[in-house]
């Protein structure tokens, strides 16, 4: 079983930065991709970002393309998402999610990542 520890969230001013972390225990963390999505109230779930096992490559969502990065330290089983430039359209409940396929190549439906953490909000003033 696996489970994912979200932190880092709080309230920023637009313009501002965050790092979120999630950490990793159960399943062997190397192996799999991870991801981040999020959730703004009365919206969709949708994807931010995702890096593969290695973390040789990243993929993002348009409109975060630029200002976030995601990285990930396998040594201590923890993926980060550090986040710039940030802007009132980021507020959202964020989660970070642990891919289900080995050989990930940037598929951003819910489908490719089977295990979800809590979330941790974030909120950006204007």
């Amino acid at each position: 079983q696996v489970q994912l520890v979200e932190s880092g969230g709080g309230l920023v001013q637009a313009g501002g930065s965050l790092r979120l972390s999630c950490v990793a225990s159960g399943r062997t963390f190397i192996y799999y991709p991870m991801g981040w999505f999020r959730q703004a109230p009365g919206k969709d779930r949708e994807f931010v970002a995702a890096i593969t096992r290695s973390g040789g490559s990243t993929f993002y969502a348009d409109s975060v393309k630029g200002r976030f990065t995601i990285s990930r330290d396998n040594a201590v089983k923890t993926v980060y998402l550090r986040m710039n430039s940030l802007k009132p359209e980021d507020t959202a409940l964020y989660y970070c999610a642990l891919g289900s396929n080995t050989n990930y190549s940037g598929q951003r439906d819910f489908d490719s990542f089977d295990s979800w953490g809590r979330g941790t909000q974030v909120t950006v003033s204007s």
